[in-house]
């Protein structure tokens, strides 16, 4: 019995874009739980907080 089933050129580059695309996110998905988990490790704690002027900043007078 012959095989009927296989994957035409239109499947098979839109299975590779979701695989890349998976593959690529996860870094950009996870970035900042590594990051804090680094830092928790290395006892970086100045690098913790907000550098962006956030809630913890104090205002200018």
């Amino acid at each position: 019995m012959p095989l009927l089933a296989y994957i035409d050129p239109g499947s098979g580059s839109m299975l590779l874009q979701v695989i890349l695309a998976g593959v690529l996110a996860v870094p950009f998905f996870f970035r900042r739980v590594i990051g804090d988990g680094l830092r928790r490790i290395r006892g970086d704690r100045d690098a913790a907080k907000p550098a962006d002027g956030g809630e913890d900043a104090t205002p200018d007078r």
